[in-house]
């Protein structure tokens, strides 16, 4: 079974701008990232810019982005092989 990488905040924030987010705002060590499809569609995900963030906190961005963008596409940059 793939086990779930260890990531920073900035890791992850690395790996939606490479699918079209952007940083929309922040407050405190929250970063707010969104991206605007064709229809004025909003997509938006809340990060933590953390040094290391919890598995828990990881697993509920993995699930709320697998809204967004294809697992095929996702799971390799969140779980190792």
């Amino acid at each position: 079974m793939p086990k779930l990488k260890t990531l920073s905040g900035r890791d992850v924030l690395k790996i939606f701008v490479a699918f079209g987010f952007e940083v929309a705002s922040q407050r405190g060590s929250h970063v707010k990232l969104q991206r605007i499809l064709s229809g004025g569609i909003r997509q938006t995900l809340t990060i933590p810019n953390h040094e290391e963030l919890d598995r828990g906190t990881l697993r509920a961005i993995y699930r709320q982005a697998l809204r967004y963008i294809p697992e095929t596409e996702l799971h390799d940059r969140f779980y190792s092989s």
